[in-house]
C-alpha cells in the first residue's frame, strides 16, 4: 500500500510527539523516583527514641509504599495521558497536514485535468491562480502557470500560422489553375502542351487539397464552440457511397453533440480512406453507427485491403505519413486519418484503427453521446 505525502508528514508528527511524550514521562519518573527517598530519609531522622521502635517501623512501611504506588501511579496514569493526547495530537496532524498540503492539491487537479484533456494543447488556457502567502508552493503555482501560459502562446501561434499560410498559399494556386486553364482552350496549343497542362492541373490539384487539408486540420485542432445535435447516421446514409468499391451501411441512431459540417468531414475522411486504399477486385467498405451500453456512440469503418502491420498502424494517424508504394503515389493528401482523429478529440472522443488479419483497417471513433 502506497503512503501518501500526508500519511507520512502525519507519521512524523505522531512519531515524535509520542517519542517526545515518552522521554518527558520517563525524565519524571526519574525526577519522582530520585526525590522520594530524601522524603524517606528525612522521615528516619525525625523518628522518634528506642522506646517506640513499632511504631518507626509502621511508618518506614507506609512511607515505602506510598512511594511504590506513587511512581507506579505516575507511570500507569502518564501513559494513559500520553496515549490519549498522542492520539489528539496526531488527529490534529493529519488535519494539519491536509490543510497545508491543499494547495499541492490544487496545483496537482489542474496539471491532471490538462493532462486528461483530448490532445495536447487542449486545456492550456487553464490557470492555477493560487492565493495565499508568497512562499514556496505559490512560487511553484506561478511558476506553472508561467509555463502553461507559454506554451498555449506557442501553440495558438503554431495554429495561427498554419491557417494563414494555407490562406496565403491560395492565391498562387488559384492564378495558376486560370492560367492552365485558358493555355488549354487556346486552338494552337499542341498536343505536348495540353497533355503537360493537364498533368499541371492535376498537381495544381492535389496542392489545394492539401491546403484544404491543412486549414481543415488547424480547424479541427480548435474546441468546438458552436455545436448542434447530429445523427451520424443521417450523415452515414448521406456520405457512404462510391463508384469503384462496394460500400455496405448498417447505420444506428447515434446522437452527438458538434460542428456538422467538421463531422460530416470525419466520416467522409474515413469512408475515402477505405475506398483508396482498398483491393482491385472484389473490395468493400463497411460502415456502422451505434451507441454503447456506457453512452458512448461508435462509428466504425472497416475495409479490404492490403495486409498492414500492426506496428504501423499508430503512424497512419500522423500528418503526411504513408504506408507502401500504393499510398505513396496515392491522390490524398496524407491528412485524412489526422483529421479524424482532431475532429474526434475537439469533440471529446477518440479515433483508433486496429489493422484486419485479412487486410485492410477497422477505424473506430467513440464520441460522447448527447443528452
Amino acid at each position: 500500500m502506497r503512503l501518501t505525502v500526508r500519511g507520512r508528514l502525519t507519521l512524523v508528527y505522531g512519531g515524535l510527539f509520542v517519542l517526545a511524550g515518552l522521554v518527558l514521562l520517563g525524565a519524571t519518573y526519574v525526577l519522582v523516583s530520585q526525590r522520594l527517598p530524601d522524603v524517606l530519609a528525612r522521615s528516619e531522622v525525625s523518628s522518634p527514641p528506642p522506646g517506640v521502635a513499632a511504631g518507626t517501623v509502621e511508618v518506614r512501611q507506609f512511607i515505602e509504599g506510598t512511594r511504590a504506588d506513587a511512581l507506579s501511579t505516575l507511570l500507569s496514569q502518564g501513559a494513559i495521558a500520553l496515549a490519549v493526547v498522542s492520539a489528539a495530537a496526531i488527529a490534529l496532524g493529519w488535519l494539519v497536514a491536509g490543510r497545508m498540503l491543499q494547495p499541492l492539491q490544487q496545483i496537482t487537479a489542474t496539471a491532471r485535468r490538462i493532462a486528461d484533456a483530448p490532445d495536447a494543447d487542449r486545456g492550456l488556457h487553464e490557470r492555477i491562480a493560487l492565493t495565499g502567502p508568497d512562499d514556496e508552493i505559490k512560487e511553484l503555482a506561478d511558476t506553472f502557470d508561467l509555463m502553461l501560459a507559454r506554451l498555449d502562446h506557442s501553440f495558438d501561434g503554431q495554429r495561427r500560422f498554419i491557417a494563414s499560410a494555407s490562406h496565403e498559399l491560395r492565391t498562387p494556386l488559384t492564378l495558376n489553375r486560370t492560367l492552365l486553364e485558358v493555355a488549354l482552350t487556346r486552338e494552337a496549343a499542341s498536343e505536348e502542351v495540353r497533355q503537360l497542362g493537364t498533368t499541371l492541373l492535376a498537381v495544381n490539384e492535389r496542392h489545394g487539397r492539401l491546403i484544404d487539408g491543412l486549414l481543415l486540420l488547424a480547424q479541427s485542432e480548435r474546441p468546438v464552440a458552436e455545436r448542434s445535435y447530429v445523427d451520424l447516421a443521417d450523415i452515414v446514409e448521406h456520405v457512404a457511397v462510391s463508384d469503384t468499391v462496394k460500400v455496405l451501411t448498417e447505420p444506428a441512431e447515434a446522437t452527438v453533440l458538434g460542428n456538422p459540417v467538421l463531422l460530416e468531414r470525419l466520416v467522409q475522411n474515413l469512408v475515402e480512406n477505405g475506398v483508396r486504399h482498398n483491393v482491385p477486385a472484389n473490395g468493400w467498405v463497411r460502415v456502422r453507427t451505434g451507441t454503447r451500453p456506457d453512452g458512448w456512440v461508435v462509428l466504425e469503418v472497416s475495409n479490404s485491403g492490403p495486409v498492414i502491420p500492426r506496428y504501423e498502424v499508430p503512424g497512419l494517424f500522423e500528418p503526411f505519413h504513408r504506408y507502401g508504394a500504393e499510398r505513396l503515389h496515392a491522390p490524398g493528401a496524407g491528412l485524412g486519418l489526422s483529421i479524424v482523429r482532431a475532429v474526434a478529440r475537439a469533440h471529446g472522443g477518440e479515433a483508433r484503427a486496429e489493422a484486419r488479419e485479412q487486410g485492410g483497417l477497422v477505424v473506430t471513433v467513440t464520441l460522447p453521446r448527447a443528452l
